[in-house]
C-alpha cells in the first residue's frame, strides 16, 4: 500500500499540472527523439537510440510514481484547522530570543517546502519543535548552529 501523503489543494494542483505536462508534452518528445534515432539505422551501435530509450523508461517512471502520489494524496481543508496551537499549514511568526530577529513561516509538507516563500518543511529542525505548541509559548530548538530560543509570537492561518 503506498504512502499517503497530505497536500493543500495549491501543492496537489502543481503535482497534477506537473503529471500534464510530463504526459502530453515530455512524453511525445521522447517518442519522436526515438523515432528519429531509429531512422538513423543499425540499432546496435546507436548510442542517440540507446539515450533516448534510457530517457523514456526514466520519464515513465517519474510518471508512474507521480500517479502513484497523486492517488494517495489527500488535501487538508486548512480554514478547519485550530490556530490555538501549531500544526501543518499554521503560519507561525517566532522571535529569536538571542538576537530578537522574527520570522514568520508556513508549516508545510515537505514536498511543498520553499524557503524563499517563507515555506518550511515540517519535518524541519525548526518546525519539529513548533508543533503541538501554543501562542506565547518558549521553544528551544536545537539547530546546526547550536540551541536557539525561540518565542512563538502569532498562530494563524
Amino acid at each position: 500500500m503506498a504512502k499517503i501523503s497530505y497536500y493543500s489543494e495549491e501543492g496537489l494542483q502543481k503535482l497534477k499540472e506537473e503529471l500534464v505536462r510530463l504526459e502530453k508534452i515530455e512524453r511525445p518528445s521522447i517518442s519522436k527523439q526515438i523515432a528519429e534515432a531509429r531512422d538513423k539505422g543499425d540499432l546496435s551501435e546507436n548510442a542517440e537510440y540507446s539515450a533516448a530509450k534510457e530517457a523514456q523508461g526514466m520519464l515513465e517512471l517519474k510518471i508512474a510514481k507521480l500517479q502513484d502520489v497523486i492517488q494517495t494524496a489527500r488535501v487538508i481543508d486548512e480554514s478547519k484547522l485550530d490556530t490555538s496551537k501549531v500544526l501543518l499549514f499554521s503560519i507561525v511568526t517566532i522571535k529569536n530570543l538571542k538576537n530578537n530577529a522574527k520570522m514568520k513561516y508556513t508549516l508545510v509538507p515537505e514536498q511543498e517546502a520553499d524557503l524563499k516563500a517563507g515555506k518550511i518543511s515540517v519535518t524541519s529542525p525548526i518546525a519539529r519543535g513548533l508543533l503541538g505548541k501554543e501562542m506565547g509559548e518558549t521553544v528551544e530548538i536545537k539547530v546546526p548552529a547550536g540551541v536557539i530560543p525561540f518565542e512563538i509570537i502569532e498562530i494563524s492561518r
